[in-house]
């Protein structure tokens, strides 16, 4: 029976988690292989961490959320998630197996994918994409070379290696993106609804203001309310309460911050204020939530 997971957001830490398993391939803690699925105790819960993920799926299908949008996958596909992104998985079949990358901040950083790879915003706001037999095998080629080069722990050179090696993979997935950028069957207003969401990702911690978003597109607050609930059928403020109370109860599960901590993080005005907001957009007080 496939198993369906509870919506909770859970604390979570990829090395205490990782550590003590013998069939993970790793370059210290900034490159990580491994092929045996462990879905069940890693992905169990809606999570947040500094690492940037690529599973290879070859089996099985899986669905869930990526920073709120939604997806559902058939293998084979590959699923992307970049660091700072909130995965949540709701379903995997028995059958799920799949080829993992971990890859630390510090590693992927060094890649310098935003400057070489101008393919960078399609793999965020595009995580899963599926692949061809011919694909497939091009990146489960990719995956044993790398395994190989990571196993050799005399070479001074591994970790450069790996870092080319994933550049190439990177570069590899260019054609698939590339259609996703030039998506002409796309209208003016799914294309205006995406570059709104794109700005609440980056300024969701600092503005939950209508009118800064409409600026930002040269529109009426009005005009962008109404182009969005048509498209999306959610309101523009629907959206930005979901990224921030999103964050919200991540921070609350997954870090040691106090609420005043979480609410000068998050620029609200007072402790008081935050948990008001919380309460209303999220059913229970920030204290409840944190307990429960």
């Amino acid at each position: 029976m496939a198993k369906i997971i509870k919506n909770v957001i859970a604390p979570f830490n990829w090395q205490s988690e990782l550590e003590n398993r013998t069939e993970i391939d790793s370059i210290d803690n900034d490159f990580i292989l491994f092929d045996k699925p462990i879905i069940t105790s890693v992905f169990d819960y809606p999570f947040k961490v500094d690492v940037t993920t690529a599973i290879i799926c070859t089996k099985g299908t899986t669905c869930g959320l990526v920073n709120l949008k939604p997806y559902t996958t058939q293998a084979p596909c590959l699923i992307t998630v970049l660091a700072d992104q909130i995965l949540r998985y709701d379903y995997f079949s028995e059958d799920f197996s799949g080829l993992f990358i971990v890859m630390s901040k510090r590693f992927s950083d060094s890649l310098d994918i935003h400057e070489r790879f101008p393919l960078f915003l399609s793999v965020r706001d595009n995580p899963c994409i599926p692949l061809d037999e011919e694909q497939l095998e091009a990146m489960i080629s990719y995956f044993d070379m790398m395994k190989r080069t990571v196993r050799v722990k005399d070479n001074p050179r591994r970790l450069e290696i790996a870092k080319h090696l994933t550049l190439a993979f990177f570069y590899g997935l260019g054609s698939e993106h590339h259609k996703l950028l030039n998506d002409e069957n796309k209208s003016k207003h799914e294309i205006l609804v995406g570059n709104f969401l794109k700005h609440v990702q980056a300024h969701y911690r600092e503005q939950r203001d209508m009118e800064f978003y409409a600026d930002k597109l040269c529109l009426t607050p009005k005009h962008l309310s109404k182009v969005v609930k048509e498209c999306s059928g959610k309101s523009a403020s629907e959206w930005i309460d979901s990224y921030v109370i999103l964050e919200a109860k991540a921070l609350l599960k997954s870090t040691n911050m106090t609420i005043q901590q979480i609410s000068d993080e998050l620029n609200f005005p007072s402790q008081s204020f935050f948990g008001k907001y919380f309460k209303r957009v999220g059913g229970v007080s920030p204290k409840e939530y944190k307990k429960g």
